[in-house]
């Protein structure tokens, strides 16, 4: 099976939110018939939350890299293609790679299924994760960092054994999976402390801070910052007499880097490393800048979290004349409240559907929202020749449409 054809057979698995069986049963089998890649002596850091888990998964990585340790990354989803989900050194794996352990899980998978010790394929999340941890194994790296999917108690990441487990902040996502309440919510994304194990907790509303403190044995708080600057480029920050420079976009990113940092600093990495790896961590597809003339920044803010974090950056650094929006979501999530939040901040909102199946169909919006400029396009293409002679413009709403402007720019 070639590359193509393996990322067809993923994506025929169908999406994860109305195909999975939630459970860690499947896929401990799956990884024992592996033989075990997910059992020490390899080493994990396990990383759970509602938004900024990737970007604070990028910058523990990069920090790990910078005092010496050969690193594995697994994060999802990809915006453009599926081989950015298993990173080896910082580098997405190959193509060869990628359908080599491809074929391995699968082949394995169908002899499980043949011989009744499973019930089905599993699924392309806990497919992709189990050619990871082969991947991570064969590569032999010292520490892989392993980025929750959806929750923590039932993901299939949690049949790792971390050294080390991190909780960003905790906000409403996937109400349905999830429940319905911060507590809720928490509960499962605490999910992933193990007896033992310490937790770096990033600041917490109040209810999800109870949660998570009333499950880990050793909590490690995330670090104070002494003094901080934010840039639209980035942001300086002091702390634990350590000056760190962060080139990730957005208030935001601060939260993020002082969770990396004490994350790293319970892992016994220097400040020194510290401050070289979270100064070199990228992460893309989050307040990225894509194009200059257009200015094009995308932002794959998906939930009223993501939203607000974003509309506090245009509001901060964009002011008259304000920029374009182009949005576009997908039918499960809480649109309107997105909406509210983000549109007031932009001149200009074209809505458009990302080239997805679930994707909430652009003149829906014009009914929903209460905003003078509103227009809709059928598409990304659409969108972008509509916004015309704008200065800059925003694309958000979704990680899809994100991934499709990023390939668009080239």
């Amino acid at each position: 099976m070639n590359y193509p054809d393996s990322v067809r057979f993923l994506y025929a698995l169908g999406n994860e939110l109305k195909t999975a069986r939630f459970g860690l049963e499947r896929v401990t089998r799956l990884a024992e018939s592996l033989g075990n890649p997910h059992r020490r002596p390899h080493r994990f850091i396990h990383v759970a939350g509602t938004n900024g888990k990737g970007s604070t998964c990028a910058m523990i990585e990069s920090g790990l890299r910078a005092a010496g340790f050969r690193t594995g990354l697994f994060t999802s989803p990809h915006l453009v293609e599926p081989t950015e989900r298993i990173r080896i050194d910082g580098i997405p794996v190959s193509v060869d790679e990628f359908t080599a352990a491809f074929q391995n899980v699968h082949e394995t998978s169908e002899r499980l299924i043949d011989n009744g010790e499973i019930d089905l394929h599993p699924s392309y999340f806990e497919t992709v994760l189990a050619m990871a941890l082969v991947l991570f194994r064969e590569k032999k790296v010292d520490v892989a960092v392993l980025e929750v999917g959806l929750g923590g108690r039932l993901d299939a990441t949690n049949i790792v054994e971390p050294e080390l487990s991190v909780i960003t902040p905790v906000d409403f996502d996937h109400e349905r999976f999830l429940g319905n309440t911060i507590e809720s919510i928490a509960a499962e994304k605490a999910g992933i402390i193990k007896a033992g194990v310490p937790v770096v907790m990033a600041p917490q509303r109040a209810a999800a801070d109870a949660v998570i403190r009333g499950r880990a044995d050793r909590l490690i708080p995330a670090w104070t910052a002494e003094h901080v600057e934010v840039r639209r480029e980035g942001s300086s920050i002091q702390a634990h007499g350590t000056r760190i420079e962060c080139n990730l976009r957005g208030r935001h990113q601060v939260t993020n880097t002082l969770t990396a940092a004490a994350a790293l600093e319970a892992f016994g990495i220097s400040h020194e490393a510290i401050g070289k790896g979270i100064a070199a961590a990228k992460w893309a597809g989050r307040l990225e800048r894509i194009q200059v003339n257009p200015e094009v920044i995308v932002d794959g803010a998906h939930n009223p979290a993501g939203a607000r974090a974003l509309a506090e950056y245009v509001g901060e650094f964009y002011g008259d004349p304000k920029p374009v929006l182009i949005f576009g979501a997908m039918r499960d999530k809480s649109v309107e409240e997105m909406a509210a939040v983000l549109f007031p901040n932009f001149r200009e909102v074209i809505v458009t559907a990302p080239a997805q199946q679930r994707a909430l169909a652009p003149e829906i919006y014009l009914g929903m929202v209460d905003h003078p400029a509103v227009t809709s396009a059928p598409g990304l293409r659409e969108a972008m020749a509509r916004a015309g002679n704008a200065e800059t413009i925003f694309i958000s709403g979704s990680l899809f449409l994100v991934g499709e402007a990023i390939e668009l720019a080239g």
